[in-house]
């Protein structure tokens, strides 16, 4: 695995996600499952911090599936990525949907030195179980914040059932992800989570579990089962 220190980004990750870049919309492909998550996390995000009307930032944006859903809510949104190919996805898809969104191909820690407290909202979703630094990530887009702003976080818990169900049970047996996807080693407990945010100086007010039925292949929000995703939400003070 190749990995760069210095701009906290694992070039394997991006390689992984800038191959599969074309079937980015395709919810019938190997994204299927952030497709179907999408609706239960752009709901989580608008209940906790309206977004018609917000400056909001997605970290990790990818091809712009949730930052696409944000901008429909109202909000004016900026998608930040290390990967060239998915972000070509996302601005092409903008012509297809009408929406604007400001796609910058860059690594948060720089973005943040430049755009230092412009943001209502930040989200970073799926994204800090693939890069070296997680708490890097974390104290940039408490960085990114105004005052009194909201980051959300979505990730994987670290330990045997996630491993169950988010590896072996998805990337194996269901066939719902590409092997290879996940690392267990990179998952993070919600108490290491609230860490990070705790020493960027964010205050954690919400964690929220997402629950999969593989028998209904539904997901839904679970405030009292965080055991494998979750979602996290913490303010600026």
């Amino acid at each position: 695995m190749s990995t760069t220190t210095a701009d906290n980004v694992d070039q394997a990750e991006v390689k992984k996600f800038e191959e599969l870049a074309s079937r980015w919309w395709d919810p019938q492909s190997e994204f299927k499952p952030l497709h179907d998550i999408n609706p239960l996390r752009l709901d989580y995000i608008d209940s906790a911090a309206p977004l018609a009307g917000k400056q909001v930032l997605d970290v990790g944006c990818g091809g712009g599936i949730l930052s696409e859903s944000m901008a429909a809510r109202g909000a004016h949104v900026t998608g930040i990525d290390a990967g060239k190919a998915p972000l070509e996805v996302a601005r092409l898809h903008l012509l297809e949907s009408g929406l604007e969104v400001d796609y910058q191909q860059v690594m948060v820690e720089k973005f943040a030195d430049e755009r230092l407290a412009t943001f209502d909202v930040v989200t970073c979703m799926e994204m800090l179980e693939h890069v070296p630094d997680p708490s890097s990530v974390v104290a940039s887009c408490a960085k990114l914040l105004k005052p009194g702003g909201t980051l959300f976080l979505s990730t994987i818990n670290r330990n045997p059932k996630a491993w169950l169900m988010a590896v072996v049970g998805a990337e194996y047996i269901l066939n719902m992800l590409p092997k290879g996807t996940h690392e267990y080693r990179k998952f993070m407990r919600p108490s290491e989570l609230e860490e990070c945010c705790r020493l960027a100086g964010l205050g954690v007010t919400d964690l929220t579990g997402m629950t999969y039925n593989p028998l209904a292949r539904t997901y839904k929000l679970n405030p009292c089962d965080f055991d494998v995703n979750y979602l996290m939400t913490a303010v600026k003070p």
